[in-house]
């Protein structure tokens, strides 16, 4: 071979020197090229086509049957039957699409949907993951990621992504602002899922972006799913009481008003049923005493800072006779009108914990909602709190609460104080939400306990008028069965 020298006594893959004209040049060995044979590579290339049509074949029954059934008509019937079995099952399609909307989405839309956004990342994906530093190298050879199922949602796609060998989740949260660029999406934020996958969340577009009035009372409730708003993805937001004490933090104008009255009118019926009571604490005596009827009426209400420890204090003793009454008897907790669900509703409750003269008042208050939120889950209590400041020192308990709502934060670093460690970096940008009441009022992020990834939502906006029609409407109804202290607890 011109230009390669061949050196004895060497094993292994053969070697030879680039030629260079410099004669004290230092060596630059590479291996030599061999010329494969045209009727090789034909042969190569045609055994690869041959398998990659047998396994999309395999991969793929349903359209193979599909086309097996259009062969056979034509074969036998020509043309013109092929015609009519194609407008039988647009005929078909039609009718279940409004008959059964739902099987429609289920079989037919939803996974076309979910086909044709595969083709979409597909057709960009080695480009974007490339640029943006997700491919490395080894060996020589490009590594990408490999691109898994896509899930459509109404303004969201869940993309799955198998990571190369030695890749960790981290590395796609550093670089989701590229891979929403990348993809031509809002915004993008990097899920946990099994070892050695993730999941890709791709907002196409914001389904929060206007507000919402106020829902309807439901009819039928369950205290593990009560309606407030609307999630990113489209889908119903609802907020989990019963088992769980909650936590809503916000800047001023963020929104935490429609969140306390959107729980108090997601509630009112069974409220009025007499399977929950409602006390609520409003220090601020601008939000709820809005309509304190309903409190006086279905539950308790105080607003002086000294009749809230009092009414905090009766909270925890009301509760311990009952978890003595349910001891060794019973270990979760049912509504009945004997013993119902209490929900207590502290509104600035850093007012109370934090920027209150006396001490004393101060002291009862944190010891009380301290009792409240470590013992009160399992009896049927629960404490939905909202502040403005999550600093430690405002509520040192902060951490009693195990599900978080997140809205309008001033800086970033206030992010992971409310939602824990890492949450800003999962795609909870707390601090970015706008200003603008039109456009981020009541939206925010929730963190649950059994959920470490946020997700944002909105709430309705429960305005004057809802709450006067509230209070009219339920106050008007005839009373639940008069209980004593120990009952109602």
């Amino acid at each position: 071979m011109r230009g390669y020298v061949r050196y004895d006594g060497v094993t292994g893959e053969p070697y030879a020197q680039v030629d260079n004209p410099d004669p004290f040049a230092r060596p630059v060995w590479r291996s030599p090229v061999h010329r494969t044979p045209e009727p090789v590579i034909w042969a190569v290339q045609l055994a690869r086509l041959a398998w990659r049509i047998a396994w999309f074949a395999i991969r793929h029954p349903l359209l193979d049957a599909a086309v097996v059934i259009v062969v056979l008509v034509w074969a036998r019937a020509g043309w013109v039957a092929v015609v009519n079995l194609a407008a039988a099952v647009v005929a078909g399609l039609v009718v279940l699409r409004l008959a059964w909307p739902a099987w429609f989405a289920r079989l037919v839309s939803g996974p076309a949907r979910n086909r044709w956004r595969w083709w979409f990342y597909r057709r960009r994906w080695q480009p974007v993951l490339v640029i943006a530093g997700l491919a490395p190298r080894y060996r020589g050879q490009l590594m990408v990621p490999v691109l898994g199922r896509v899930q459509v949602t109404g303004c969201t796609d869940k993309v799955a992504v198998r990571l190369v060998s030695g890749q960790s989740p981290a590395e796609f949260a550093d670089k989701a602002a590229q891979l929403a660029h990348g993809f031509g999406a809002h915004l993008c934020r990097v899920r946990s899922a099994r070892p050695g996958t993730v999941i890709l969340e791709l907002v196409r577009a914001d389904a929060l972006a206007a507000p919402m009035t106020a829902l309807p009372i439901p009819h039928e409730l369950d205290l593990r799913a009560l309606p407030v708003g609307r999630c990113e993805d489209g889908t119903p937001f609802t907020i989990r009481l019963h088992g769980t004490h909650l936590l809503i933090a916000g800047a001023t104008g963020a929104g935490k008003g429609s969140y306390l009255w959107g729980l108090v009118r997601a509630l009112l019926p069974l409220m009025a049923a007499g399977l929950v009571r409602v006390w609520a604490c409003d220090p601020k005596l601008m939000e709820l005493a809005f309509g304190r009827a309903l409190f006086d009426r279905y539950g308790r209400y105080a607003a002086d800072p000294a009749d809230i420890a009092d009414l905090l204090e009766a909270a925890v003793s009301d509760m311990q006779k009952r978890a003595a009454r349910f001891a060794g008897r019973q270990r979760d907790h049912a509504p009945t009108p004997q013993f119902p669900f209490v929900v207590v509703l502290v509104d600035e409750v850093a007012f109370l914990t934090a920027y209150q003269a006396d001490r004393k008042l101060k002291d009862r208050t944190l010891a009380a909602l301290a009792t409240l939120t470590t013992q009160g889950r399992a009896v049927g209590y629960c404490v939905v709190a909202a502040l403005q400041d999550p600093r430690k020192e405002v509520l040192n308990i902060r951490n009693l609460f195990p599900d978080k709502i997140a809205l309008r934060l001033d800086e970033p670093s206030q992010v992971d104080m409310v939602l824990g460690d890492g949450a800003r970096d999962r795609g909870a940008l707390c601090d970015e939400i706008s200003s603008d009441a039109a456009t981020g009022a009541g939206v925010g992020y929730v963190r649950l306990e059994a959920a470490p990834d946020p997700v944002r939502v909105r709430t309705a906006f429960v305005c004057d008028d809802d709450i006067r029609d509230m209070t009219a409407t339920f106050t008007a109804i005839a009373a639940p069965r008069a209980m004593t202290a120990g009952e109602a607890a």
